[in-house]
């Protein structure tokens, strides 16, 4: 009869597939995290039935991912690894986005819209106005908010949607899409000159790429099921592509970052190390 001491010569299928995956090129490894990301969106296709429940879902993810940054505030007492641009751009979008849900629509999303805003706008106050300040690596966000502010503002003009609301509330809508599709380009930007993540600021940048795969997963999913007015919308002018567009930005955008974040806790480090190339 075996030894219970023969269980630690059975190799751990987790460590095992790890290892492998660590020894595929880059060109293995991307592909695999796209196949990785079609299961993941056959999955969600098969379970969700209602698909504004993803954004639901995206919105609360963002909101989490503030709370995460409000928890390290009370802990560290630091605002070290913040990009201030990246918060000052987000709360734009959402201030613009609030402002336009109440003229044009109201529903849970403005509600999410408002609480996620109002812890935001408690982050850049932390970051200007307290002793934190002081922790703020001005030095690294180097990429200031009015030099996306300013391209997103002149896309609008061009691209908005054609309903019947006024003029501006449409470029407003259109603004804070793109605007929110390229909001957390100083953050990576900022990480990527620090090489090293601070944890709390990587939890918070991940919960942003798992809120933008969750919006674009919605946008993808309604067309598998075959939505005949999205895809005559997709074909009937340059709006609806934009904003097809904007979430697979968004999501590209933050792709490389999530695939570092979930490499370090499978390796069990827990500390995010990025590559000079990955913004």
């Amino acid at each position: 009869m075996g030894s219970d001491d023969t269980l630690g010569k059975v190799r751990d299928p987790m460590v095992a597939a790890v290892q492998w995956l660590k020894t595929r090129p880059a060109k293995t490894k991307a592909a695999l995290g796209g196949l990785g990301a079609v299961l993941l969106l056959l999955i969600l296709w098969r379970t969700i039935k209602d698909h504004d429940t993803l954004f639901v879902l995206a919105e609360m993810a963002h909101f989490v991912g503030i709370g995460v940054l409000g928890y390290k505030l009370q802990k560290k007492k630091s605002v070290a690894g913040l990009s201030l641009q990246t918060q000052l751009l987000t709360a734009t979008f959402l201030a613009v986005r609030l402002f336009c849900s109440f003229m044009m629509e109201y529903d849970i999303h403005t509600v999410l819209d408002a609480l996620t805003l109002l812890a935001t706008l408690g982050v850049v106050f932390c970051m200007l106005f307290t002793e934190m300040k002081a922790t703020y690596q001005k030095e690294q966000d180097v990429i200031k908010f009015y030099y996306v502010l300013a391209p997103c503002a002149l896309l609008a003009l061009v691209a908005k949607p054609s309903t019947t609301h006024y003029y501006l509330f449409r470029v407003f809508w259109a603004f804070c899409v793109y605007l929110e599709a390229v909001s957390v380009f100083p953050q990576l930007r900022m990480m990527q000159k620090a090489k090293v993540v601070e944890r709390f600021t990587a939890h918070y940048v991940f919960a942003l790429g798992l809120s933008r795969f969750l919006s674009c997963a919605h946008w993808i999913l309604q067309i598998l099921e075959g939505n005949k007015y999205l895809i005559q919308a997709l074909g009937s002018g340059l709006w609806p592509i934009m904003v097809l567009a904007s979430e697979v930005v968004q999501t590209f955008i933050l792709a490389d970052f999530c695939y570092y974040y979930v490499k370090s806790y499978a390796e069990g480090s827990g500390i995010v190390r990025l590559p000079a190339g990955i913004v």
